[in-house]
């Protein structure tokens, strides 16, 4: 089989097709890839079969989320799909901030990641309750850099899992509805006032949580973190990359944060290009794709696919699409071709550990539901 980036050269005897440096629509689905972050809360494998046939590993993700399925479920779930499914269905743990502050709640959470990681874990979310919610026995709001959630920390450190850090909202979250700068967050935001911090002053700002976080990876050098929805600082590609340049171990997925980048690359597409070129080992592709019981299989997965083809449009070739959240054409950002590679497929494979599932051919290529936040 030809390498992801190597396509066939060969047209007619002495003719050679040149080869473009970005890839086509016409190679989605045969070049190997890995959505870092999405939510199997059902045990249906209609979306499994459906990153099959489109050339995707997935890495489920647990949470104490309020309107997912109870965390236990989510597990559950992960190990069967990851036992019926080796190499192409991964999954990362998390835990539950109920009971925070009381006797044996850090000695039970550690327990319980240990047993996640024997169970084939590759990572542990923490999750936005952590420093917008979460309270101590006394009311306090509880912030990252906790000692008892240090501990979990360099529980998750000591066993070799990464840990799925999302801390904070996007930028806009912070901004009143009609200053905000995509329709997907006015939507999202309008619809849970409770996660709104514009009308929550009295809870930490952007900055605040920014820095949390940042206290929290100084003191945990060698953690391989993994910043979901680009580290919540989706706003600023400069900023971005100033995070990562500061914290060498860290990488950040995309997950529902890829309108936010085409608002920056409208308004300079060379400046949006040059940061993934010059960040391509440290950013994972993800969608946040969230399956849950309520949903229709059938329109769950057609939505999906219409996601994956709609990001491979914008990040790997030269075409222009309509993008309903800013209400604009946007063209593609044609990356080069190894820098696909990468952020596709390469990036997930070294920060989870999954080189068993890297070396084995036969995963190589293929022959109102989906929430992206």
């Amino acid at each position: 089989m030809n390498s992801p980036s190597t396509p066939p050269s060969d047209q007619g005897e002495g003719l050679t097709t040149p080869v473009s440096t970005h890839y086509g629509m016409a190679d989605f689905a045969r070049v190997r890839k890995f959505d870092a972050h999405v939510h199997l809360n059902v045990d249906d494998p209609a979306l499994v079969q459906l990153a099959l046939e489109d050339g995707f590993e997935l890495m489920t993700i647990n949470v104490d989320a309020p309107d997912f399925t109870p965390i236990a479920g989510q597990r559950a779930i992960a190990i069967a799909m990851a036992d019926a499914y080796p190499g192409e269905v991964h999954w990362s743990t998390s835990f539950s901030m109920s009971g925070f502050g009381q006797p044996g709640w850090t000695e039970r959470v550690t327990e319980d990641l240990a047993t996640a990681d024997a169970e084939g874990a590759r990572a542990v979310k923490f999750w936005k309750d952590i420093g917008m919610g979460a309270e101590d026995p006394e009311g306090h709001l509880v912030m990252l850099d906790h000692p008892e959630l240090m501990a979990v920390a360099e529980q998750a450190r000591a066993l070799g899992l990464a840990l799925i850090g999302h801390q904070g909202e996007p930028h806009n979250c912070w901004l009143p509805l009609e200053e905000m700068t995509t329709e997907n967050d006015r939507r999202y935001f309008s619809r849970r006032p409770q996660y709104h911090m514009y009308l929550h002053p009295e809870l930490p700002g952007h900055d605040d949580l920014i820095a949390m976080r940042d206290r929290f990876l100084t003191a945990l050098p060698g953690l391989r973190f993994v910043g979901a929805h680009l580290g919540s600082l989706e706003h600023d590609v400069d900023k971005l990359g100033a995070f990562l340049d500061r914290f060498p171990d860290a990488t950040v997925d995309m997950s529902s944060r890829m309108s936010q980048l085409q608002f920056q690359s409208l308004q300079d597409r060379e400046r949006v290009r040059d940061f993934f070129i010059r960040y391509q080992d440290r950013v994972l592709y993800g969608t946040d794709l969230s399956f849950h019981p309520s949903a229709d299989p059938v329109k769950f997965c057609r939505a999906a696919h219409g996601i994956w083809t709609s990001d491979w449009r914008y990040l790997a070739t030269d075409e222009s699409q309509r993008v309903n959240a800013l209400d604009a054409d946007v063209p593609g950002l044609a990356l080069p071709r190894d820098v696909i590679d990468k952020i596709y497929y390469g990036n997930a494979v070294r920060v989870f550990e999954l080189a068993d599932s890297a070396d084995d051919d036969s995963a190589a290529s293929v022959g109102e539901s989906v929430p992206r936040r």
